[in-house]
C-alpha cells in the first residue's frame, strides 16, 4: 500500500445529486406547463449555472417570480434527497477504506452547507476526516484550489493521495493538483471524455477498493 489518504468530489460520485438537480427543474417547468430543454442542462465546466433562471423566465413570461420558483423548486429537491442514499458501491469502499487503514476526504465545489448536510443525512460524515468546499476558495474546478486544501488539512504530499471524480472538468482539478484520479463518469457524461483519467470505472460497486488502488499504483 503506497497511499494515505482518498480524496472524493461530492456531488455525482457519492451521491448522485446531479439525478435530483435535473428532476428538480424538470418538475419546476412542468408546473408552468413546460418542458425543460435539457441540451446544454449540465455546463462543461461545472459549478452553477444562472442561465437556467433566464430561460425558465423567458418561456414563462410576465409573471415570473424568480424568488418564489427558486424557494419552490429548492423545497422539492430537499424532499428528493430526504431518501437518497449514496452511489452503488460507495459505503463498501468507505467501510473497505478503513479497514486498510485509509483516510477519507471530500473535495467538492459546492459549499460545506450543502456538502455536510447530505454526508450526516446519508450517515457518511462522520467517516470522513476533512472536507475542502467551494466556499473555502476562490475558484472552483477545474482549478485545483479545492484540491490543494484538501491536501494541506490532510498534511499529506498529493503522491500519498487517490481522488476520485465524476467529471472530466473534476479529473483535471485534481491531476493538477498532483494526484493520481479514478473516474466514475455519471450518468450526463460521456464515458469517452474521461482518456486523461488514471483509470475509468462504471461504477464503485465494480471493483473492491483494494483491487482500484492496486490498478492505479501498480502494486
Amino acid at each position: 500500500m503506497t497511499l494515505d489518504a482518498l480524496i472524493f468530489d461530492f456531488d455525482g460520485l457519492i451521491m448522485d445529486t446531479e439525478s435530483t438537480l435535473l428532476e428538480s427543474w424538470r418538475w419546476e417547468w412542468r408546473r408552468h406547463g413546460l418542458e425543460l430543454p435539457e441540451e446544454g442542462f449540465f455546463a462543461a465546466h461545472g459549478g452553477p449555472v444562472p442561465e437556467r433562471y433566464t430561460a425558465l423566465a423567458a418561456a414563462v413570461g410576465p409573471g415570473f417570480d424568480r424568488e418564489v420558483s427558486e424557494a419552490r423548486r429548492n423545497a422539492y429537491r430537499a424532499r428528493l434527497h430526504e431518501t437518497l442514499e449514496p452511489a452503488p458501491g460507495i459505503r463498501e469502499w468507505f467501510g473497505e477504506a478503513a479497514e486498510l487503514g485509509l483516510r477519507l476526504a471530500v473535495a467538492s465545489s459546492s459549499g460545506a452547507g450543502w456538502v455536510h448536510g447530505n454526508l450526516t443525512r446519508a450517515g457518511l460524515l462522520d467517516r470522513i476526516e476533512v472536507t475542502a468546499c467551494g466556499n473555502e476558495v476562490a475558484a472552483h474546478k477545474p482549478d485545483p484550489a479545492v484540491y490543494r486544501l484538501a491536501l494541506e488539512r490532510l498534511g499529506i504530499p498529493p503522491s500519498r493521495a487517490l481522488a476520485f471524480e465524476d467529471t472530466p472538468h473534476g479529473v483535471a482539478a485534481a491531476q493538477a493538483a498532483g494526484l493520481r484520479c479514478v473516474a466514475i463518469p455519471n450518468a450526463f457524461v460521456e464515458a469517452g471524455r474521461f482518456t486523461a483519467a488514471d483509470l475509468v470505472l462504471p461504477s464503485a460497486a465494480d471493483l473492491t477498493l483494494e483491487t482500484v488502488i492496486d490498478k492505479v499504483t501498480g502494486v
